[in-house]
């Protein structure tokens, strides 16, 4: 499968003043601009930056930032599934996911996850993937929030719904294991049923084990 990627760009204005929602964003513009240290949920800032670069040179992979002038304040990644997952087993091309979403606390309320998430549908090349993201409370800023999981859970739903993405029933044990975990996936009108019935399978198979 060849990935096209169209760029894409909006204004976002916020209480702050104004942020630039752009991408997929390449790996040398990525080089060029300057993290934001608050950005540290998944790893410190530096290998973080490192991480969306790398990611960024994927042929699959997709980032799209909100950038304070020269600075990254958020993001949102889009690639295959790690290959330890279910998700990866049907070695579906046209499925990727979300993997990480985050905006520094300064920006949060001022709806720049939903504006990433949007700015990364507006290429109309998505049209032929199935998005997924699979979300684990133990993940969320719950703390940094001051929401409790159940608040925080339904403010990420609203966020992910501005990308398409919709709440999916899966047997994963891990989704499984606490009732606020979840599966949201947005399938892309150009996808073709045999994917769709792939990505079923990926999402029961358990059933098929006994």
């Amino acid at each position: 499968m060849q990935h096209k990627k169209m760029y894409n760009k909006r204004i976002l204005e916020t209480p702050r003043g104004p942020l630039t929602i752009e991408g997929p964003i390449t790996k040398d513009t990525l080089k060029e601009l300057k993290f934001h240290e608050g950005l540290v949920a998944f790893r410190v800032p530096e290998k973080q930056h490192q991480a969306l670069i790398q990611i960024s040179d994927l042929p699959e992979g997709r980032i799209i930032i909100a950038r304070e002038e020269d600075t990254i304040v958020g993001y949102v990644t889009y690639l295959y599934p790690d290959p330890l997952e279910r998700w990866s087993e049907g070695k579906m091309e046209d499925l990727l996911e979300l993997g990480a979403i985050e905006v520094i606390r300064e920006y949060r309320g001022a709806s720049v996850g939903k504006n990433l998430l949007q700015v990364a549908m507006l290429d109309d090349f998505m049209e032929n993937y199935i998005i997924i993201t699979t979300e684990y409370y133990w993940h969320w800023d719950l703390k940094g929030s001051g929401l409790n999981v159940w608040d925080y859970r339904k403010m990420m739903e609203r966020m992910m719904s501005a990308g398409g993405l919709e709440w999916y029933a899966t047997d994963d044990s891990e989704i499984c294991s606490h009732p606020a975990n979840c599966l949201m996936a947005r399938i892309g009108k150009n996808v073709s049923a045999e994917s769709i019935q792939k990505f079923d399978q990926l999402r029961f198979m358990n059933r098929y084990m006994y």
